[in-house]
C-alpha cells in the first residue's frame, strides 16, 4: 500500500485578503520527488509554507503522514518536514558546521546546549553526504552560492525528517551547481526520502522530478508525470505564452521553449528537408520569421517532427527505419517543387539518395550544414560527388543566417528598365 508522506485536501489560503491558494488537493508519496511549477505569484511558496506549518490554511487539511498538521506542535512538524529556503542568507557569520547543527534544534530543549552522540552523528552524516566536510569550519558567508545551498541541504538532512521541502533550490545558481543540488535530492529520494520542491526551470523539473504539479492563480491546473503536465495545452494558459515542448536530445525529458506567435505576413512557402535538431531549429526559425513552412519526410519520433507538430507546421510523416514509399516521395517532391525555397538542413544521404533527388526538384535549394558531410553520408562516393555539385550551385547558410538567406533568395527578380 502506498504511503503518503504529505497530503493536502482542499487547501485554501488567503494573505492580506487575497486568495493565494484555492482548493488545492495533492499527495506526495514516500520515495517520490514532486516538482511545483508555475509562473511567479502562482502560490508555490505559499503552498510550501503551508506544508511546513509556517502558514495555517483558511480551509482544508494538511496531513504529515497520518497526522493533521493542526494537531502537531511546531517541534513535531519539524520532525516530519525539513525546509531548504530560497533565501540562504544568515545574519551572523556562523561556520558551515554551525548552520548544519541548527537542523538538530527539533530534538533538543532550549536549555540543552551540548550536542549528544545522536546530534554529532547526524551532523557528520549530513556534512559527508553533501561533500561539505572540508568546509565545516569555513564561515557560511565565505563559501560560494552552490556551497551555501549544499550547507542548507545538509542542515535539512541533519534534521532527519522523512520529507524535504525546497523552495527554488536552484535559484541564482550556475548550471553545474543546479545539477549538483538536484542530483543530491534525487539520490535522497531514491533512498526513500520524500521531496517537494518549487522549481522555476521547467527543463530541470522535467529531468529530475517524478511528477509535476502546475499551479497558476493559486489553483492546481495539472498534476502528473512531466510528459503529461508539460504540454502547450497546460502551459499556455498558465504562463500566458505559447510553448513548444520537445524531447531533450540528451536526456529524453520534455524540454520547453516559450515562443511568440508571429504574424503570418510573408508571402513565401519554405519546405524543410532533413531530420534531427538542425531541421528542428530551421523549422522554428522560419516559423518565427512568419514564413509558410512545411517539412518532411520526417520519421516518426524525430525531434523535428515533434517541433513541427507543436507549431502546427504541416509535415510529411514516414515510418522510422524504413524506405520511403512512392506516395510519400511524390508528396515530398511536389512540396519541394512548389516551395519558394527548400532548406536542406543537415540532410542524411541514405543509400537510396532520395534527399538529393528531392533537392533537384526544388528551384531554390539552400544548404544548412552543422555536421561534416562524411558523418551524414550513407551512400558512398557517388553521393559525395552529387552533394559537392549541389554545393557548388546553391546558397549555403548557417542556422543563424538562415532567415536572411531565405529572404534574399525569395525576393522576386526585378526586370531591368528599358533604356
Amino acid at each position: 500500500m502506498t504511503e503518503h508522506t504529505i497530503t493536502l485536501e482542499a487547501v485554501s489560503t488567503a494573505l492580506g485578503g487575497v486568495d493565494v491558494l484555492e482548493d488545492v488537493s495533492l499527495s506526495v508519496d514516500r520515495g517520490e520527488f514532486l516538482g511545483l511549477v508555475g509562473p511567479n505569484g502562482a502560490g508555490k511558496t505559499t503552498l510550501l509554507r503551508t506544508i511546513n506549518g509556517v502558514l495555517e490554511p483558511d480551509a482544508g487539511t494538511v496531513r504529515l503522514g497520518d497526522e493533521p498538521i493542526d494537531r502537531l506542535t511546531a517541534r513535531e512538524v519539524s520532525r516530519h518536514v525539513a525546509t531548504v529556503p530560497q533565501d540562504t542568507s544568515v545574519a551572523f557569520e556562523f561556520s558551515v558546521e554551525d548552520v548544519v547543527r541548527m537542523g538538530r534544534t527539533p530534538y533538543r530543549s532550549r536549555t540543552d546546549i551540548v550536542a549528544d552522540d545522536a546530534d554529532r552523528d547526524a551532523i557528520e552524516r549530513a556534512l559527508e553526504r553533501t561533500a561539505m566536510l572540508d568546509l565545516r569550519d569555513r564561515s557560511i558567508a565565505a563559501v560560494s552560492g552552490g556551497e551555501r545551498q549544499r550547507a542548507f541541504v545538509a542542515r535539512a538532512l541533519a534534521q532527519d525528517t522523512p520529507a524535504l521541502v525546497l523552495d527554488e533550490p536552484t535559484a541564482s545558481l550556475d548550471i553545474n551547481h543546479q545539477v549538483q543540488v538536484l542530483e543530491l535530492v534525487a539520490d535522497l529520494v531514491d533512498e526513500g526520502k520524500t521531496a517537494i520542491a518549487a522549481i522555476h526551470d521547467l527543463d530541470l523539473a522535467a529531468r529530475y522530478c517524478d511528477r509535476l504539479a502546475l499551479l497558476a492563480d493559486g489553483c492546481l491546473q495539472a498534476i502528473g508525470d512531466p510528459e503529461t503536465v508539460l504540454t502547450d495545452d497546460h502551459l499556455q494558459p498558465a504562463f500566458e505564452t505559447r510553448t513548444a515542448v520537445t524531447p531533450d536530445a540528451v536526456t529524453g525529458a520534455p524540454s520547453v521553449t516559450a515562443i511568440a506567435d508571429p504574424p503570418r505576413d510573408r508571402d513565401a512557402h519554405v519546405h524543410v528537408l532533413g531530420t534531427g535538431p538542425t531541421a528542428a531549429r530551421a523549422i522554428t526559425k522560419l516559423w518565427q520569421a512568419g514564413f509558410d513552412v512545411t517539412a518532411g519526410p520526417l520519421p516518426t519520433g524525430d525531434t523535428a517532427l515533434s517541433v513541427a507538430r507543436e507549431l502546427d507546421v504541416e509535415a510529411i510523416e514516414s515510418p522510422p527505419l524504413a524506405g520511403l514509399d512512392e506516395d510519400t516521395l511524390r508528396e515530398a517532391r511536389e512540396r519541394c517543387h512548389s516551395a519558394d525555397a527548400t532548406i536542406l538542413a543537415d540532410p542524411v544521404i541514405g543509400p537510396d539518395r532520395h534527399v538529393l533527388d528531392l533537392a533537384d526538384a526544388s528551384d531554390r535549394p539552400l544548404l544548412v550544414g552543422t555536421h561534416p558531410f562524411d558523418e551524414r553520408n550513407r551512400a558512398g562516393e557517388r553521393a559525395r560527388e552529387r552533394y559537392r555539385e549541389l554545393e557548388s550551385r546553391v546558397t549555403t547558410a548557417s542556422i543563424h543566417g538562415l532567415v536572411p538567406a531565405v529572404v534574399e533568395s525569395t525576393i522576386p527578380a526585378t526586370a531591368p528598365a528599358d533604356d
